[in-house]
């Protein structure tokens, strides 16, 4: 027994040598770029007590690891330059890292806008053609979720920009990169660290919320483990599916059979679009139903059409009033040629059973694919188009299913995973792209989004400078009247420039109400970095966006001020006519005004419906294209309200 013992220890001990191998956060390696002027903080892992030298450019510290086997030095700060050669060596372990550049470095942040890749922009073939020349290098951070803070990434390497390489990079990122080395003259490191549709509680620390008297008792009731989370997600979407009524399995043939008045209560889901940003059905994996009512003149019935359904690829059963007209798996753009007596007058409804999800992978969950002005029923003399919030939606609970854990399940998944592991790395600034998701909760916001910025800030122990995206233009047109979640969203995040070193990009000019994804990356990526290169690098000559400054009321017009018009205002029409204003009087309905630029570029506003105004806003809407304030620059005057009236989202909060 004792031989056996003996050669026990003998073996762990090996073991534990083996595994006290010398490493570095995955952040460090061939092709990194180190922030300039400032302490650069090198770090990783190896056994206890073990000494570790870094040896860079001259510099050469050595520091022991701690009773967990931890590691760090601090350099002193170094001009831009490069490319200089990192060893770090412990006893007979070495790790030798080439050609590391001095300069800037950047965190790109948020969602789908800010991990749009360049080779989906537009411009991406002649970013290509000249890539290798540019002095951009990216670290992309892999996608991870973590319910606790985690000490290093999952994956990651830096890249340097060359045709190859360059259409992964993120594309704003990468405009942003090309006018800052343009003008500072170094190189330009981005750190990718984004993830599509999700909100921004996740990117918070969980002791960050805990501490905020908004966010707080919500944090504390988050699921501790995933069985509670799991639990917690199937009690969540029975409630929202059926409305907190008993769970009722359904079949085709049974809803096949309903009137039109049976989908009422269903829940309303849009068409394009993923039940995976719907309410409780995000991260559902399974199969469900979706019905739409479409109302026709009796006149109809006689004729042919034409059905659409955009680019679904999924294995569907599309029933119209009753009757199969289709079962199986979708070719990309299927139509239906329907026939004759295919409709009638009067209500209609259209049915359709969801068999599988999607075989495209890049497509996420369940629904109808595709693009907003292909989803449709075309007769011989109108189009009736299906694209919009009126679907009714139905998860089919009698079949198997399951849920994908996904970062919107809970709330600092993403921070735990794709920001902790970052500090405390040394960096210029963030970049940030993000608040769709969080447009329901818009009046939230206000407090979420500062919350997020300090909160980074005080995890990197230094107020660096963060700029972020105005949300651009997309969805409806509506006026104040009926309210708007985007317009508040604008809003909130401009409240966040109340906090030091912030900017902001109006970019509601360069978006498109159909497509949630502009690809005129370039506008947005330059439009951040004349911020960073006016605010952070105090260069003169980039026209920031003007943003409001006052309102002032007189019996029957308002006169505004805008901040940042330096260079002058312009009405962006052929005609010269200034475009997008709203008035309203004391009893808070709203009326088209006219609008016209007057002396010290002041905006005065009238309208014949409102003789005393009291509230005056501006691109009010999801999608304020019609908006033409613009600096002479070109740059676009940011949507507003002069009123505090409550809107739309007040009183949503996070859950």
């Amino acid at each position: 027994m004792i031989r056996i013992s003996v050669i026990v220890l003998f073996l762990a001990s090996l073991f534990l040598h083996a595994s006290a191998q010398l490493s570095t956060a995955k952040l460090f390696g061939n092709h990194m770029v180190l922030q300039r002027n400032q302490p650069v903080a090198v770090w990783g892992w190896n056994a206890k007590g073990a000494r570790v030298t870094v040896d860079f450019n001259g510099q050469k510290i050595s520091t022991k690891t701690d009773e967990e086997g931890n590691w760090k030095v601090i350099l002193r700060p170094m001009e831009a330059g490069g490319p200089y050669e990192m060893t770090i060596s412990s006893g007979t372990q070495q790790l030798v890292y080439n050609e590391i550049m001095m300069g800037e470095v950047w965190i790109c942040s948020g969602q789908s806008n800010m991990e749009f890749q360049l080779k989906n922009a537009y411009g991406f073939k002649e970013e290509q053609k000249n890539a290798a020349h540019t002095t951009i290098r990216q670290f992309q951070v892999h996608d991870k979720i973590s319910q606790q803070p985690e000490k290093d990434l999952s994956g990651g390497e830096w890249v340097k920009a060359d045709t190859n390489t360059v259409g992964d990079f993120t594309a704003v990122g990468y405009f942003f990169a090309k006018k800052l080395a343009q003008n500072l003259h170094v190189t330009i490191g981005l750190i990718s660290s984004n993830w599509g549709g999700t909100v921004a509680e996740d990117w918070i620390s969980k002791d960050a919320m805990l501490a905020s008297p908004e966010l707080g008792p919500a944090a504390a009731a988050l699921p501790a483990n995933w069985d509670d989370l799991k639990i917690r997600l199937d009690k969540q979407l029975k409630q929202y599916a059926y409305r907190n009524q008993p769970v009722v399995n359904y079949t085709i043939d049974e809803l096949a059979a309903q009137p039109v008045s049976f989908f009422a209560n269903w829940q309303n889901g849009p068409a394009p679009g993923a039940w995976e940003w719907m309410g409780k059905l995000y991260s559902y994996r399974g199969e469900g139903f979706m019905q739409r009512l479409i109302k026709l003149d009796s006149g109809y019935a006689q004729s042919k059409s034409v059905l659409r359904l955009g680019t679904t690829d999924a294995d569907i059963a599309l029933y119209i009033n009753g009757k199969l007209i289709k079962k199986g798996a979708l070719a990309s753009g299927y139509q239906f040629d329907l026939p004759a007596e295919t409709w009638k007058g009067g209500y209609n409804s259209l049915l359709i059973e969801l068999m599988s999800q999607q075989k495209n992978p890049a497509w996420f969950g369940m629904g109808i694919n595709g693009v907003g002005n292909d989803i449709n029923i075309q007769f011989a003399d109108t189009t009736i188009n299906m694209a919009d919030n009126n679907w009714k939606t139905m998860p089919d609970l009698s079949k198997p299913y399951h849920f994908n854990f996904l970062p919107n399940n809970t709330a600092s998944m993403l921070y735990n995973a794709m920001v902790n592991p970052l500090i405390p790395y040394s960096i210029a600034g963030v970049i940030w792209y993000q608040g769709e998701s969080n447009a329901d909760r818009a009046f939230q916001y206000r407090t979420t989004f500062p919350l997020l910025i300090t909160n980074w800030r005080d995890k990197w122990k230094r107020d660096f400078p963060f700029i972020f995206v105005q949300l651009t233009s997309f969805g409806g047109m509506q006026n104040s009247n009926i309210g708007s979640q985007w317009a508040e969203l604008r809003e909130a995040q401009g409240f966040a420039l109340q906090l030091p070193n912030t900017g902001i990009a109006v970019t509601t000019d360069v978006g498109d109400p159909f497509n949630l994804h502009p690809k005129n990356k370039d506008e947005v990526g330059f439009r951040l970095a004349n911020n960073a290169l006016t605010m952070t690098y105090h260069l003169t000559g980039f026209t920031e966006s003007p943003l409001f400054k006052s309102a002032d009321f007189n019996d029957n017009y308002a006169l505004i001020s805008f901040t940042g018009i330096e260079s002058g205002l312009m009405a962006k029409d052929k005609y010269g006519y200034v475009k997008g204003f709203e008035l309203a009087g004391a009893d808070h309905k709203f009326y088209y005004a006219q609008a016209i630029i007057i002396a010290d570029n002041k905006v005065k506003v009238w309208c014949n419906q409102v003789t005393q105004p009291v509230a005056v806003r501006y691109g009010w809407t999801d999608a304020p294209i019609d908006a033409n304030l613009f600096t002479l620059d070109g740059i676009p005057v940011g949507p507003f309200r002069s009123d505090s009236w409550n809107g739309v989202t007040v009183g949503k909060k996070f859950e």
